[in-house]
């Protein structure tokens, strides 16, 4: 067990009896805020139908926290907590140490506070900031999400938070530890800019600019990553007729080598339109300079590997598509799939069902298949079926 582990639930639980303490003392209550989830998720992991398969149980809550100070000052406190149980706790090596991994500069944050040989219980504050709020400013400290990406599937602009969309489970999506302000001289204008530290004091450094022109919201984008590259970009989000219409491109040149080319370009295009019937479609694109270098040699490398801008696909091209349609104001269906031509004809497949059992409750059924060769090594296949419960509160 970590040292600092009593820190990450000293935090939460402080804010959270603080401010329930001030309310009682007169405080309105609809200055704070509290709710959250529970989650199980059981999940089997097998090559075949009919050869060995892996089980994993998964039980997830999660809390929130916003507390109003006042009328420009706020602070948001959330925590995720997991107890994982099953094969792979027991039969994976250094699996432990990947649920825990944080690389934040405030990493002290996140750690097991109970690790056997069959089960982990973990916790992560992945917000805590407080953010100022004055007329069209705004300045945020602390552990937040900065999300600059405007495509579904793959988002090179987003270089402060980047994530997996195989990774469904965590909508929330991981933290920075940053200082970000933020001005806005309209309503459909703003200027962005963050800087963050990770646990190694690697700095990400970028400004922003989003406005709309031509009914479209286009933003520009320049920046450091990661203490290693230099970066610049943009994207835009709008309509082509009857379809949506959003792309990001972002290029990644090495600090070091600034004169040589040796530089990096990711950029992606989708479209998605609804039909009366309710049934929507997506479809996006993507182009990766980098996919030979993101040292992604295993599917299972997807779940486990930290994520960069740079490492969100990896494939040359990759191309995704995804079909949902009610089947009944309570059931959801939807099917997404991805070709990676890289990968000796690659593919991925994600078919899922969910049941709405109740305004606060809900039922899922997902499953996964990945299919494609690394290295030009034989076909890697991987499955996975998961089964989820979600309680809201």
């Amino acid at each position: 067990m970590i040292p600092a582990l009593r820190n990450i639930a000293a935090v939460f639980a402080i804010s959270v009896f603080v401010a329930t303490g001030l309310s009682a003392q007169g405080e309105k209550p609809s200055d704070i805020s509290l709710n959250g989830y529970v989650k199980y998720m059981n999940t089997a992991i097998f090559d075949e139908f009919d050869t060995f398969w892996t089980l994993d149980n998964l039980i997830h809550n999660r809390l929130n926290f916003k507390w109003h100070m006042g009328s420009s000052l706020t602070l948001t406190a959330e925590a995720r907590n997991r107890v994982v149980y099953g094969d792979y706790v027991r039969l994976m090596p250094g699996y432990a140490e990947m649920v825990s991994r944080d690389n934040g500069f405030l990493h002290f944050l996140t750690g097991n506070i109970i690790e056997s040989r069959s089960m982990i219980l973990a916790s992560s504050v992945d917000r805590l900031n407080f953010e100022y709020q004055r007329g069209s400013f705004s300045a945020t400290i602390g552990r937040q999400r900065i999300n600059w990406g405007q495509s579904f599937a793959w988002n090179p602009n987003d270089i402060f938070n980047a994530y997996s969309f195989f990774d469904f489970d965590y909508e929330e999506r991981p933290g920075s530890d940053a200082i970000r302000l933020q001005y806005f001289p309209g309503y459909t204008s703003v200027v962005d800019a963050a800087i963050k530290m990770d646990k190694d004091n690697n700095i990400t450094a970028a400004l922003l600019y989003r406005f709309n022109k031509w009914s479209y919201d286009i933003q520009v984008m320049g920046g450091v990553i990661d203490s290693s590259d230099f970066v610049i970009g943009g994207g835009w989000s709008g309509s082509l007729g009857k379809f949506g219409f959003t792309g990001e491109a972002s290029y990644f040149h090495p600090q070091e080598n600034f004169s040589d080319t040796t530089g990096v370009m990711l950029a992606t295009a989708g479209l998605n339109y609804v039909f009366s019937n309710s049934l929507s479609v997506s479809a996006e694109v993507i182009y990766n300079g980098y996919f030979s270098r993101a040292g992604i040699g295993s599917f299972t490398d997807l779940y486990f590997m930290p994520m960069t801008a740079k490492s969100i696909s990896f494939s040359k091209f990759s191309w995704f598509g995804q079909l949902s349609y009610p089947i009944h104001p309570l059931l959801t269906g939807t099917l997404a799939a991805m070709y990676f031509p890289s990968l000796g004809n690659g593919y991925f497949i994600m078919p899922s069902l969910a049941w709405s059992v109740a305004p606060d409750a809900g039922v899922s059924l997902l499953g996964q298949r990945f299919r494609g060769s690394f290295s030009g090594g034989d076909p890697e296949k991987l499955n996975l079926l998961f089964l989820r419960f979600r309680y809201d509160f």
